[in-house]
């Protein structure tokens, strides 16, 4: 699921919904004190924040009282604290088993979290109990949602199909300057060859891919599994057109809030025709859903890379990483991750191949209306390698930045067209290495 669809998901608006649901149903019980009245008050004027904190700090003294706990687990989900709200639900429930409203708070705390299984029959005992008009309605709403979110468990496929058009200031990757000094050669100054010098070019691009996930007898076990194939022609510099196929495949565990997942991965970079970069290996990975707002993931991945006709380059990849997302109710995302690792070189005497990584990501996503939104990406990788170049005499170090800005305009039902530019800053103490590069592109995308 995309960021942007997953702002406009059965989860979010559901939720949503949820907001006509305290205004709507009046307490089933009455108000027993001046602190149950004035939090009332509070999420009645839109302000849960201040009941669920004036609340919290009566906690401990008054949880067991079924009006306190009602009124505590109303105020802790308006204000996004699932988890408190279900605990001081569930006291209620213990002591009033059939109060329908505490049953219908409950449901909606359990959704939010992923829990939709406890959610729906909660929903569906509230409204068989009698409910008014209006907050059966709401109720229906919910129960609709998690009918999208079951489905979303099924097993399913999906494809996209993209087309671009961009210009790029640094098709070769190379520094501005075609004249370098080689301290192994005395110093000399050489002249690099043209296809090593920066060059700027204009290109066309096409992408397909294809994900699917089979949910097996037991539905915590699924299949899952992706495809997906890049080109890009350039239109003048020749030599640099480039085709990459990546292909996944493996199987998934979900329970509760947790999803585990082991994936074999595998890639082939060609360039003008001829394998430039293979890449094989193994992705676990454990995502943690809070709510349906809020995930933590993280990750281990091994893999091998092979050059064809330059074995010395082969190394061995591992890296540990670890994400978090956000998405708040206004539809803002925002998102980030940390990780670190090292390439190994597979050949005796070439450890200056192989180098140590951290780096960072950070990204966030704004929608402006229904139909478009801008986004922005920052990300930065801190590499060092294992030793002393061979023709520069000193161990290499670089520092990689990328930004990315732009805009996703939804123009038409599944086709989304996308406008935006990409800034790389590769600072590097050998000049080979040191380079800055600009794309500018837009690219149309369909989604089947």
């Amino acid at each position: 699921m995309s960021w942007n669809s997953l702002a406009r998901s059965p989860r979010l608006m559901a939720n949503m919904a949820c907001c006509l649901l305290v205004g709507a149903w009046a307490p089933a019980h009455a108000v027993v004190d001046a602190l149950v009245q004035e939090s009332a008050a509070l999420v009645q004027a839109n302000q849960p924040a201040k009941a669920f904190e004036l609340l919290s700090a009566r906690e401990v003294e008054r949880a067991g009282d079924p009006d306190f706990d009602l009124a505590l687990g109303i105020a802790a989900n308006q204000s996004g604290e699932f988890t408190r709200a279900i605990f001081a639900l569930e006291r209620v429930l213990a002591v009033q088993p059939d109060n329908t409203r505490a049953k219908a708070e409950l449901a909606r705390a359990l959704f939010s979290v992923g829990d939709t299984r406890n959610a729906r029959t909660l929903f569906e005992q509230s409204r068989a109990q009698g409910v008014p008009v209006e907050v059966g309605s709401v109720i229906d709403q919910f129960l609709q949602a998690i009918e999208k979110v079951d489905a979303e468990g099924r097993s399913s496929w999906r494809g996209q199909f993209d087309l671009g058009l961009g210009r790029d200031t640094n098709v070769t990757g190379g520094p501005s300057n075609g004249l370098v000094a080689v301290p192994a050669f005395g110093g000399i100054v050489v002249s690099l060859n043209p296809g090593a010098v920066e060059r700027a070019d204009s290109y066309f691009s096409a992408n397909l891919g294809l994900s699917g996930r089979y949910v097996m007898d037991d539905p915590r076990w699924s299949l899952i599994g992706n495809g997906n194939l890049g080109l890009r022609s350039y239109l003048d510099v020749g030599g640099f057109d480039s085709q990459q196929i990546n292909i996944s495949g493996g199987v998934a565990y979900r329970v509760e809030r947790h999803e585990l997942s082991a994936v074999l991965q595998l890639e082939d970079y060609d360039v003008n025709g001829n394998t430039a970069r293979r890449q094989s290996g193994l992705v676990g990975e454990w995502l943690y859903r809070f709510d349906a707002f809020r995930q933590f993931g993280s990750y281990l991945q091994y893999s091998q890379l092979t050059y064809p006709g330059q074995s010395t380059r082969d190394t061995d990849r591992t890296v540990l990483g670890a994400s978090y997302a956000h998405l708040w109710r206004s539809g803002l995302l925002a998102y980030g991750g940390l990780y670190l690792g090292q390439e190994a070189a597979q050949t005796a005497g070439q450890d200056f191949q192989g180098h140590e990584l951290s780096g960072f990501r950070l990204g966030v996503q704004q929608p402006m209306s229904a139909d478009l939104s801008l986004f922005a990406a920052l990300a930065y990788e801190r590499r060092r390698f294992d030793g002393q170049n061979p023709l520069f005499l000193v161990t290499r170090r670089d520092r990689q930045t990328n930004v990315n800005l732009g805009l996703n305009w939804v123009v038409a039902k599944a086709w989304r067209l996308t406008p935006q530019v990409a800034l790389t800053r590769s600072s590097s103490n050998i000049s080979l290495n040191d380079y800055k590069r600009t794309v500018y592109s837009v690219n149309l995308r369909h989604d089947f």
